[in-house]
């Protein structure tokens, strides 16, 4: 049906499928006639007939199996993106997904987010396995996630796997490393490949797995209607950062449409939509301005740990800086796989896992599952089902390993098989956790007692290993007077967060800074104050070397979208074409010298200036409040600008 009557402007009416996901707008001329279709036509369920769009009563949109919209109340936002939709990809360490959502959805119910099913035979999940079958050119990528799991099983069995390269929780190659662009990465049997080409292969999948999925539904969508949000764990550092937005730019991202957030402040800013509590009939919907509240972003690699205040106009700002390392659900895998190495044997689990690989994998999915579901109220037995092969081993050294055992492993009378099931006392399945849990309450203790985090009175956990009841009970026993939040689907907050924060980037107001930076310069030498050995003869005469000129310190308090540092730099030499700047940073908020202890370089950028002679100033500009290190030089003699970021993979 068309709008009737008469209209001066260009109207906009809403069209929408009883069944579909998703709402579009049609933009209608003076003359009720469909002028431009905005920006996509729906691709059931209307019609045109003469120039007119007509609406099929009773026609039902297509519904796409691999696609889920979850919808709340939430207050209207203005979205500040020029996208049609904003789509997100959470590469985690050991699950990864997609969502988006269109603009004008965002604008009523910023929580209308449309997340992506994925299927294991008869089973359906909102993210699937991070591991990635490339084919034995080193180019091509085969599968991603649970089929790539599945094929690359099957190749096992006939072994043909040797050819291939598979990858599977490679995420945490970038943690507290140093890497560059040629940075190379080991699959499961040695074999290496570049960093930046598997990730990038992953990264395309996902694009092109959601633009595909999206098409099923529109007709004319392209990944030029897409901004992207790409997350990435707030401890990590700056060349990860860097090395992810280069990845995403050659798997076909261009670099003005893509934001990197960060996973535990897009959490916080997801969950900030929800109504996380009821208190008797009253539903809380937000924090109230002034509560400081602690993030917990418990994922399968890292622990991600940030602290916000809400502010005046429901602005989030960060009050102490991200802080973490990797304790998260992986720690738990190994500690369980160290543990059937020491019940069956190191060699045989090893051939197990390479020989099997498909009742391997079937083994750790039960073991999931068994994580996110086991709690202080269970029947005191853990059950886990093995495969026959496993089950072959046990048996057949059953006395005398256990016996071995049970010398070693004051718990060993407290494991049994049981109809083809290894039952382990409670006691056996909690020491898993106890690494990780007890690294996270030693980390959250610490933080808790600054100064920065007093007032602190809630935790909200976040991450696939925050569901674990375990962790959960842990953190509520060790912190009594805190309330522990956990939101349903707490795995998804930072996917669902990242949407909603390509929509608004201006949610968080404010970060600190985990680093003092600096630049590398040379002032005058002065003999009162400067080292002889740092004395160097320049075209200007006598200067000072290896000055560390700080740009923002450790625990600065830096205003998104501000410049945090402005200030002219001269040349030194007569025929200089340009100035580079080399930067460092340290922990330290007192430094000198960039050879002072705990200093290193990050990166550099370099200026081109005019001219020849002394004096050719530069104007440097520095942005360090957002997710991404900004810098903007002016040449002062032409005006002339330069625009960039930091090389940090040198």
């Amino acid at each position: 049906m068309l709008p009737s009557g008469n209209f001066n402007q260009r109207l906009y009416n809403r069209v929408q499928f009883a069944s579909d996901i998703v709402k579009y707008e049609f933009e209608y001329d003076p003359c009720c006639r469909v002028r431009h279709l905005c920006p996509i036509m729906l691709r059931a369920g209307l019609q045109w007939v003469n120039g007119y769009m007509h609406w099929l009563a009773g026609r039902k949109a297509t519904k796409n199996s691999g696609i889920v919209q979850t919808t709340s109340n939430s207050p209207i936002v203005q979205s500040n993106s020029n996208s049609l939709l904003v789509a997100a990809i959470d590469f985690g360490t050991t699950y990864s997904g997609w969502a988006f959502s269109f603009k004008n959805d965002f604008k009523s119910d910023p929580t209308k987010i449309c997340v992506k099913k994925w299927h294991e035979g008869v089973l359906t999940s909102l993210k699937c396995p991070t591991c990635v079958l490339i084919q034995s050119d080193g180019e091509t990528l085969d599968t991603f996630g649970f089929d790539a799991e599945t094929k690359y099983s099957e190749l096992c069995e006939t072994g043909e796997h040797k050819k291939w390269y598979y990858f599977h929780r490679f995420k945490m190659m970038l943690w507290n490393k140093r890497i560059h662009e040629y940075t190379m990465l080991d699959d499961e049997s040695g074999k290496s490949l570049p960093a930046r080409t598997v990730f990038s292969l992953s990264i395309r999948f996902m694009m092109d797995d959601l633009i595909k999925m999206s098409q099923q539904q529109v007709i004319g969508l392209d990944a030029g209607d897409i901004h992207w949000v790409l997350t990435v764990p707030a401890i990590w550092d700056d060349s990860a950062k860097q090395f992810m937005r280069l990845a995403a730019q050659e798997a076909g991202i261009a670099t003005e449409k893509l934001t990197i957030a960060l996973e535990p402040e897009v959490a916080s800013i997801y969950c900030r939509h929800l109504p996380l509590q009821k208190e008797g009939d009253s539903d809380i919907a937000s924090f109230r301005t002034g509560t400081k509240y602690l993030i917990l972003d418990a994922g399968g690699g890292t622990i991600d740990i940030t602290v916000h205040e809400v502010c005046l106009g429901g602005e989030l700002k960060e009050v102490h800086k991200a802080t973490g390392g990797a304790w998260g659900g992986t720690v738990v895998d190994q500690a369980f796989m160290d543990f059937l190495g020491q019940l069956i044997g190191k060699d045989k689990l090893d051939n197990f896992k390479k020989d099997q690989m498909e009742d391997y994998l079937d083994l750790m999915r039960d073991f999931e599952v068994k994580k996110r579901a086991t709690d202080l109220t269970t029947d005191r037995k853990v059950t886990l089902r093995l495969a026959i092969e496993l089950l072959e081993v046990l048996e057949a050294n059953n006395r005398q390993i256990m016996t071995q055992f049970m010398q070693t492993f004051k718990h060993a009378s407290k494991i049994a098989l049981v109809s083809g099931k290894l039952r382990l006392d409670f006691e056996i399945f909690r020491s898993f956790f106890v690494d990780a849990v007890d690294n996270i309450l030693q980390h959250l203790s610490s933080l808790l007692l600054k100064p920065e985090t007093s007032g602190v009175g809630t935790i909200l956990m976040v991450g696939g290993f925050s569901e674990s009841p375990l962790l959960q009970e842990a953190i509520q026993n060790k912190f009594p007077a805190m309330k522990i939040i956990v939101p349903q689907e707490a795995g998804l907050a930072v996917l669902k967060g990242a949407v909603i924060f390509g929509h608004c980037p201006t949610s968080i107001k404010s970060r600190v800074s985990k680093y003092t930076y600096g630049t590398h310069c040379t002032v005058p030498f002065d003999e009162t104050h400067h080292p002889l050995e740092k004395r160097i003869l320049c075209d200007s005469g006598y200067r000072c070397d290896d000055i560390f000129d700080v740009l923002v310190r450790a625990g600065q308090t830096l205003i998104v979208g501000e410049k945090q540092h402005a200030a002219e730099y001269d040349n030194s030499s007569v025929n200089q074409s340009r100035i580079e700047f080399n930067m460092f940073y340290t922990a330290k908020t007192d430094v000198k010298f960039i050879t002072d202890d705990g200093c290193k370089k990050v990166g550099s950028f370099n200026v081109p200036i005019s001219g020849t002679g002394l004096g050719r100033s530069v104007m440097v500009r520095v942005m360090f409040g957002g997710t991404e290190i900004e810098i903007e030089c002016e040449e002062k003699s032409t005006g002339r600008i330069t625009k960039g970021k930091i090389n940090f993979l040198q």
